[in-house]
């Protein structure tokens, strides 16, 4: 498999088969929600098309990076998230980079999105496919962001090497500038045990796939098998 590893500002055309990685925190929250029973999220393009969706569905949940905001149900954070009851609920997700990443990449066949608490079931899904050829979406920092590359390079590793150790990768997440960041409560909408969440590797046994439900980019879960 031909891995290519690229920032948002570096897509210049559509990829066949993309993965969309934001470790800390829009993949892990998604995870996060899935786990709590989340049936779908719909991945806003805005904070007003977030809130307009809202709008228009009062009965599903908004949430968006930063702090606690009007209209907005909830925050960017999987240790706030994992109280949440969301069975069978429809989440509205807005944030920096996961998102715009996720949405960048939208007219490709297959778009994966992911953090380290599905790196194997994406990892499967990606063997699976037999792909010869994956872009990994590196969303932070201008694709810059350690945390996301290590989580790229380890899955697109585990692709072909069924026994890769996770360490070193975990490791360069965990003395990343998000990981700081938010360790040292720069970012607002934190909880103290968010670093520890989005470092779990393989917490849940799906992947998730995103893709165009009408007009609205919708990511789902989807079990590795």
């Amino acid at each position: 498999m031909d891995a290519r590893f690229l920032g948002i500002a570096e897509l210049v055309e559509t990829p066949p088969v993309a993965v969309v990685v934001d470790v800390m925190r829009a993949f892990t929250v998604a995870a996060w929600a899935f786990g709590q029973g989340a049936e779908k999220i719909v991945l806003a393009e805005s904070l007003d098309e977030a809130l307009a969706l809202k709008a228009r569905h009062p009965d599903w949940l908004a949430l968006k990076d930063g702090p606690p905001a009007p209209g907005f149900d909830a925050v960017n954070s999987p240790g706030l998230l994992r109280s949440v009851d969301l069975g069978g609920r429809t989440v509205v997700q807005k944030t920096t980079a996961g998102t715009v990443g996720a949405l960048a990449v939208k007219e490709a066949s297959l778009v994966l999105c992911a953090g380290f608490v599905v790196a194997e079931a994406t990892a499967r899904l990606l063997s699976t496919r037999r792909s010869d050829t994956v872009t990994f979406v590196v969303t932070g920092e201008d694709g810059q962001a350690d945390e996301d590359l290590a989580c790229a390079q380890y899955i697109a590793r585990r692709v072909t090497e069924a026994e890769t150790d996770s360490a070193e990768f975990l490791r360069r997440a965990a003395d990343s500038r998000a990981a700081a960041e938010l360790a040292e409560g720069v970012r607002q909408g934190v909880h103290p045990d968010d670093v520890e969440l989005c470092l779990e590797l393989d917490r849940f046994p799906f992947a998730m796939v995103a893709t165009l439900e009408g007009s609205l980019m919708t990511l789902r879960p989807h079990e590795a098998v």
